[in-house]
């Protein structure tokens, strides 16, 4: 009777550890694929998947797609873009972004 006991706890460690190495691989799997996505994906287009270039427009650095021809903005090109053609809807835009957020606040 006593050798059944020991056996049962034995495998219920073994299913407890079988479970922790599972959720561990899987976690692993998971890590591994982000990252090939990254890497895969790393200065390509989201949209098309050509190889996207960096070109220079009015002074501001962005990327450009030359197969869509899509174009990416960084976190403040948008805001250097407005403030050198001040007749655009670029400063409407920022006005009103600004307003809405001033009046929230």
């Amino acid at each position: 009777m006593k050798n059944i006991w020991k056996e049962r706890e034995k495998a219920l460690e073994n299913q407890f550890i079988y479970e922790q190495e599972k959720e561990k691989i899987g976690k692993m799997r998971t890590a591994e694929r982000e990252r090939q996505i990254r890497e895969l994906c790393r200065n390509r287009c989201p949209k098309c998947g050509e190889e996207i270039e960096a070109v220079t427009f009015r002074g501001v650095p962005l990327d450009r797609c030359p197969g869509c021809g899509g174009v990416w903005l960084g976190p403040n090109d948008l805001k250097i873009l407005a403030m050198k053609d001040h007749r655009s809807w670029f400063e409407k835009w920022f006005k009103a972004e600004n307003e809405s957020s001033e009046s929230a606040a």
